[in-house]
């Protein structure tokens, strides 16, 4: 049972043991070992005594005499005789009982036994040294099993022990701490041995000269120190000192480990940082752990530590302060990956704070990091790309730094990991290097752009947020929003916009928002039914944003149509270009069609969809009408041919030759004019030219532009109408003509639409103060331009008249014939439908 010390010596034993097996003879001489169990219940004391002292011999060669003795009934009787007056067989009885305990099966049977206190009381002060070895073997044993640590915790055994840890005897020290080490494994047994002042005797056994007792004291300092209380009780009683004297100690490496964990668990508390940092511990901490190559468990746990406190951040100031830094960045160049992913972790917690991230810049930290980007280790990869992305959030010359080592390439090859979390951190740190233009260019040179749609395709949420970040900080160039659309990317982003977390609809909305930079773009976005899913978000005070508010706005402001159509308005700076087409009002939640959509319908009896396109085509142009007749006329039977090839090919706008004659008529005409007022007072006149005429108020239910639209429609065979064809047009008619010509010569120009077929446009002109001499220069006003009565008439949008043109239900006099005129229409519409 005798513990060795470091020179390799023994403690000598007054029992000897005899060989294996023998069972040494009474003065009754028996040998069989159920008498002598028997001999157990004797009066006799002479008997007990030799009895206990055979059965103790027996016992001590090995498990199956202990067995044998557990099946012979000799457990509860030895339990009976541990406390006997006799001092002899107290002894005996107490070593047999301690060596019994020594097996598994036996101690189960001790348990049902009320023993403890018997044993306990041996650990006294006045008890026999063999006895005090004994007993405390009995509880070390006993204490391996829960049931039995709540047992000797209640009993009182923890004190007794604490004492024995400063008895001279190493056997007993071994046993106590042993006994210790396995009770404070429980919360109420680990508050007791500090409130029992067990600290300090415990820190003494640190300098033991057995190994096993040094080591049974630091299993048991680390256990103490994962509560918060007993970390500060550690370092009150000055146990950084202790530690730090162990490693300093090149004889006890053995040891190092675990010091290193109870010295790292211990800086997890504010002030322990503070008292080890005052008493030069923490430098040479930090030393110990970068330089002590061989430990690579002890530098990991040590790493973690680091770790865990520096998310205070007032630990981390401190961390900074001894350059923590520099003692991580030579943990990333380790040969072992666990160190060096810990490192990282610890890394990734102090960027937190400012100064360390220009820290770990100055020391080459970020192109070891750099390089294990491209390690074969899943966690390093990951583990990496966190560091790097921490490292450059919010800092531009950290970013610098990753692109000047060629950290790029790696990142972006990153996106295609099977790993969650390294596609989101690789992700991270590449919207956070994107924010400088030359790297962002460096990064869509590496197909960024098409390496990301994957992740966009991901079911982790975290993948998706980070995902549509790298879109939004890459999609501000063309080329970047060209390689998305190419890449297929714009339907998995679009598809994120109905998420139902809020980070990932928030981050997917602005993304789109700078995708919709570009018409192109728009148009495919459009396509995908991006505005119908917006305009739900934006419908839903819970899932509504800034982005998905502004998505729509960007939306819009490059698609002139459904600008006009879901708003009802164009300002002079929505510009109406070839492709434009005008359904009608629409609500927000009805789906919009586009024009391919609309041709495909059948002919109905809903208001035509007017188109806007001057542009030709390659071909005849594809409509449901008749081909246009700008062009002679060929051989029937070739017209035929021409026919049957136009079927078979993809639909085509068809091309307005009378709009396009339209532009170049006012480009000759009133283009050249002087001033703007006389171009869009032209420009007025020209377009009630071409749409009917001026139509007095009087005589507007005479005015059939209805059944002229009714007869188009039949004639073209199609709900789309060029604007063109239109010789007979009514308010909405003339406006969206005028709006779409003085777009093309450079005249300022508003569209709105009103109610019932009304529209109108608005105009900024300068107004003419013959008797003004000063000069000054005073602001346009907004004038609404008649194009239906008073053809070229200039309304002040604040006049009457212009009340009157743009709606007439606010119209105060009863007997207003635009009033009148408007009930007829408003009935003539019922009758028709």
């Amino acid at each position: 049972m005798a513990v060795r010390n470091r020179m390799g010596k023994k403690q000598k034993k007054e029992v000897e043991p005899s060989p294996k097996d023998t069972f040494n003879s009474l003065i009754i001489e028996s040998k069989n070992v159920h008498t002598v169990v028997l001999m157990l219940d004797s009066p006799e004391d002479e008997i007990l005594l030799k009895a206990c002292e055979a059965i103790y011999k027996f016992a001590e060669k090995g498990d199956e005499n202990k067995m044998n003795l557990l099946a012979l009934g000799a457990i509860p009787r030895l339990a009976k005789l541990i406390p006997h007056d006799d001092k002899q067989i107290h002894m005996y009885a107490t070593m047999a009982f301690g060596v019994m305990a020594t097996h598994s099966e036996v101690r189960k049977s001790m348990r049902q036994l009320d023993f403890l206190p018997s044993i306990i009381a041996c650990l006294a002060p006045d008890e026999d040294i063999v006895v005090q070895e004994l007993a405390t073997l009995c509880l070390a044993s006993m204490s391996i099993d829960f049931i039995s640590k709540v047992e000797i915790c209640e009993k009182g055994g923890i004190e007794p022990l604490i004492y024995l840890l400063s008895s001279p005897d190493p056997d007993v020290q071994k046993n106590s701490i042993e006994c210790i080490s396995n009770l404070v494994k429980d919360a109420v047994s680990r508050t007791s041995f500090t409130e029992m002042s067990g600290i300090f005797p415990l820190l003494r056994l640190l300098i033991s000269e057995y190994p096993i007792i040094q080591h049974l004291a630091l299993q048991t300092l680390i256990t103490i120190s994962s509560d918060a209380e007993n970390r500060m009780t550690l370092c009150l009683h000055e146990a950084h000192e202790s530690l730090l004297q162990v490693l300093e100690t090149p004889e006890f490496s053995d040891l190092h480990a675990d010091a290193l964990l109870v010295l790292a668990n211990c800086l997890e508390e504010e002030d322990n940082v503070m008292l080890i940092r005052e008493s030069g511990a923490l430098e040479k901490f930090l030393s110990f752990v970068a330089t002590t190559s061989t430990l690579s468990q002890a530098q990991k746990h040590a790493t973690k530590a680091i770790t865990r406190s520096a998310r205070n951040s007032e630990i981390r100031q401190i961390f900074h302060l001894d350059n923590v830094e520099k003692a991580l960045v030579v943990l990333l160049g380790t040969n072992n990956d666990g160190v060096r992913i810990a490192a990282c972790e610890a890394v990734s917690v102090m960027c937190e704070d400012a100064a360390s991230k220009e820290t770990f810049r100055t020391e080459e930290g970020i192109l070891r990091l750099v390089s294990l980007l491209t390690s074969d280790n899943e966690e390093m990869k990951e583990a990496a790309a966190l560091a790097l992305a921490n490292l450059t959030t919010a800092n531009s010359s950290n970013a610098s730094a990753v692109f000047d080592v060629d950290g790029v390439e790696p990142l972006v090859k990153l996106l295609a990991e099977s790993r969650d979390g390294t596609v989101a951190n690789a992700a991270t740190a590449i919207t956070n290097l994107a924010l400088q233009e030359p790297i962002r260019a460096s990064i869509q040179s590496y197909g960024a752009m098409t390496a990301i749609v994957e992740p966009l395709k991901s079911s982790n949420t975290l993948v998706q947020s980070k995902a549509a970040l790298v879109v939004a900080s890459l999609a501000c160039d063309a080329n970047g929003r060209t390689e998305l659309r190419n890449a297929g990317g714009l339907e998995p982003l679009v598809e994120l916009l109905n998420s139902d977390d809020d980070e990932v609809r928030r981050n997917a909305c602005w993304a789109v928002l700078v995708c919709g930079k570009d018409e192109l773009t728009t148009t495919e976005l459009c396509k995908l039914g991006v505005l119908e899913i917006l305009q739900e978000i934006n419908q839903s005070s819970q899932n509504r944003n800034s982005f998905s508010d502004a998505a729509v706005d960007r939306l819009l402001d490059h698609n002139a149509a459904l600008k006009y159509i879901l708003t009802g308005y164009l300002s002079s700076s929505d510009i109406i270009t070839d492709g434009f087409y005008d359904p009608g009002q629409m609500r927000a939640d009805q789906k919009i069609l586009t024009l391919e959509e609309l041709n495909n319908e059948e002919l109905n009896q809903h208001r035509p969809t007017l188109l806007i396109n001057a542009k030709r085509t390659d071909g005849k142009g594809k409509s449901k009408g008749k081909r246009e007749e700008e062009k002679l006329k060929e051989e029937e039977l070739l017209q035929t041919k021409a026919e049957e090839e136009e079927k078979n090919k993809p639909w085509e706008l068809p091309y307005d030759v009378l709009f396009d004659a339209y532009i170049s008529e006012i480009t000759r005409n009133i283009l050249p004019l002087p001033s703007t007022r006389e171009q869009v007072v032209s420009l007025a006149t020209f377009v009630a030219e071409k749409m009917g005429g001026p139509i007095h108020m009087d005589r507007l239910h005479e005015f059939t532009w209805e059944f002229h639209i009714t007869e188009l429609k039949f004639e073209l065979k199609s709900n789309i109408i060029p604007i063109g064809k239109i010789q007979k047009g009514i308010y909405y008619h003339r406006a969206l003509l005028f709006k779409a010509l003085a777009d093309r010569i450079g005249i300022s120009s508003s569209l709105v639409r009103g109610e019932y077929s009304r529209a109108w446009n608005v105009v900024m002109l300068f107004d003419h103060h013959p008797q003004d001499t000063t000069g000054l220069l005073f602001p346009p006003n907004e004038y609404i331009i008649d194009l239906m009565h008073r053809v070229g008439n200039l309304m002040r949008t604040d006049s009457p008249d212009a009340t009157h043109y743009e709606s007439c239900t606010s119209c105060p006099h009863t007997n207003c014939k635009c009033c009148k005129q408007l009930s007829w229409y408003l009935d003539h519409l019922e009758k028709s439908s």
